[in-house]
């Protein structure tokens, strides 16, 4: 790792429900419980937020038609993945209990579901960080106006998204109070007042906080929001070399987030010029892919800032080198700023559910495994049912004490396969089903969430259930990671042709072109590739794919050969430069760099 890290230092620096058999009757019921909750739940949002007004008013007048949804639509998700993206990935998100809608546009409740994954995320994260020494504080929220427009080149990125504060109760402020939008200007000033030598570097803080950022565009949760939760890293160093090794192991710490954790594959790689941090010397960034939209999402970027804002908020220390005589002037230390959020969790919805609910990896979702009794019918007594019951507990007990996320589903007045509905629409990895027939044979029968139907089911003896349990939860997880990163491999297109670019990108893939990396170009290759006004009406190829055109992704450091200096001509037909390196170009979800 140390080699690797130093190594990109040097180059940096020069996605059918399963039939139940269950009573008409018994189902239509749970259907109308369900539909009454779900009715009560979102009320509010649906009548009250600018987004569900707006998607109301669409489906109106442009109604869809949508996929039929057998089973579990009856009860949760009544539209396709694959028919309306947005909407099934709103369904997903409420009727999975991960979020519920908040009284202002673009704020959301983190229910405990999606909370618990964000946990997981901060417990891994911070056992990282830690490791190399950095520490946890809090800085406050506001920032005073004048500390805020210190650095132009900076908060020029976020002036458009600002909130501010502008009254306190009935009385207007002096001067106005922003809320953070990142917390670079918040901490800076302190740090010039902390470091007072050489000695107290490197300095290492991180936060884990909310921000705001009030954009006016259409809020997604997760991806879009106008309040997000996130860890900012903020750090100083002594030399450009210890602030470059510090960006990429963070960079590859995010990349263990997402690969890792949420079984979601990146490519890592730098921003180009254009795409950087404002203020920053350069930019690193892991970068996702959604198959359904065919769009890139940026997953996290950890950033070498240089001495921009250090020079700005006078951030010095002595020269280490020198002697009693020497009068070298002072130091300006190296900065870094790197951020993660809970667009994680909205990343790891999109790729990994499907049409009957959420679908999460194991090692981040709060519940592992449910437990569900069947078998249970009218002619049962209650000596049997307690002790049918007294069983399923003590197969819970022993796959916690295999230290697994386990809770049994012992509810009245549900069937089991509304249960076994419910459970997937949550995303609860693996099911056991316990009854009867697997009490007089000694074993459970088990159903993986992310394998449809007979391809899920099998078989566990009772006595290896605390060892085959887990093993069968990894293999889920690495299943996952496997399908997602095909896919992702599969639609990632190596492009030398312009001709090629704009079909493989209405195609729903990302490209890795040869490019110059130059504004100029990139502005170009965004414009071309731009679904104009009437155009691809009739291709089919077209008929979806988003109008915006193409942006740099990122510049991956594992770069494909072919590119030969001063031969190989920039992809852009219209530019005439050469080639500098691969460089990663899709539609992408528009959202700012952490």
């Amino acid at each position: 790792m140390e080699e690797e890290v130093a190594d990109r230092t040097a180059a940096i620096n020069s996605e059918q429900v399963e039939p139940q058999e269950q009573s008409k009757n018994a189902l239509k019921k749970a259907a109308k419980q369900k539909k009454l909750a779900d009715y009560n739940a979102n009320k509010s949002a649906t009548n009250t937020t600018k987004e569900a007004g707006r998607a109301a008013a669409t489906k109106a007048t442009n109604p869809a038609p949508k996929k039929k949804m057998e089973g579990a639509a009856l009860i949760g998700i009544d539209v396709a993945k694959e028919d309306d993206f947005s909407a099934w990935y709103a369904q997903v998100l409420t009727k999975g209990e991960m979020l519920d809608y908040y009284d202002i546009s673009g704020c959301y409740i983190l229910k405990p579901a999606s909370y618990f994954i964000w946990e997981e995320v901060q417990t891994w994260f911070n056992k990282k960080i830690k490791s190399i020494g950095v520490r946890n504080c809090a800085f406050p929220l506001f920032v005073s106006q004048d500390v805020l427009e210190k650095e132009k080149a900076h908060i020029e990125g976020f002036a458009a998204e600002v909130a501010w504060v502008t009254h306190a109760g009935k009385n207007p402020l002096e001067k106005k109070i922003a809320i953070r939008p990142t917390s670079e200007t918040v901490m800076y000033p302190y740090y010039a007042k902390w470091i007072r030598s050489h000695r107290d570097l490197p300095l290492r803080l991180n936060q884990w906080n909310s921000v705001v950022r009030w954009e006016f565009k259409h809020p997604q949760p997760f991806l879009r929001t106008r309040e997000f939760h996130w860890q900012e890293g903020h750090t100083a160093h002594l030399t450009k070399e210890g602030a470059g090794e510090e960006v990429l192991q963070i960079l590859e710490w995010y990349a263990g987030v997402y690969e890792e954790l949420l079984a979601v594959p990146v490519i890592r790689g730098t921003k180009t010029e254009k795409e950087k941090f404002a203020g920053g010397l350069y930019t690193t960034t892991v970068e996702g892919y959604i198959p359904e939209t065919g769009r890139g999402i940026q997953g996290g970027t950890s950033h070498c800032l240089g001495q921009n804002f250090s020079k700005m908020f006078g951030i010095t220390v002595e020269d280490p080198s020198n002697r009693e005589d020497d009068k070298k002037p002072a130091l300006h230390v190296w900065q870094n700023s790197w951020g993660l959020s809970t667009r994680v969790i909205g990343v790891m919805v999109m790729i990994h559910s499907d049409n009957r609910g959420l679908v999460i990896p194991p090692r981040v979702v709060e519940t592992q495994v449910i437990i569900v009794p069947v078998g249970i019918t009218k002619n049962t007594s209650e000596d049997e049912k307690t002790k049918l019951y007294s069983e399923v507990d003590a197969l819970a007990t022993v796959l916690r004490a295999a230290d697994l996320r386990v809770e049994t589903d012992k509810r009245d007045g549900y069937s089991p396969g509304w249960k076994f509905n419910d459970w997937e629409m949550r995303g609860v990895p693996l099911r056991l089903e316990f009854g009867p027939g697997e009490s007089k044979g000694h074993y459970v029968t088990t159903s993986r969430r992310d394998l449809p139907g007979k391809d899920g089911k099998g078989q566990i003896q009772i006595t290896e259930l605390g060892v085959e349990v887990p093993q069968l939860l990894e293999t889920i997880q690495a299943d996952l990671y496997r399908r997602a990163d095909e896919k992702f491999k599969s639609h990632t297109k190596q492009i030398t042709n312009w001709d090629e670019f704009v079909p493989a990108l209405n195609a729903k893939n990302v490209c890795l072109i040869p490019s110059c990396l130059t504004e100029k170009c990139e502005d170009e290759i965004k414009d071309m590739s731009a679904k104009k006004d009437g155009e691809g009406e009739d291709a089919p190829e077209d008929a979806k794919a988003p109008s915006m055109g193409a942006k740099s992704l990122c510049i991956p450091f594992e770069q494909p050969e072919g590119i030969v200096k001063g031969e190989t001509k920039c992809t852009n037909p219209n530019c005439g430069n050469m080639a500098e390196k691969w460089c990663l170009f899709g539609r992408e979800f528009g959202l700012h760099l952490n």
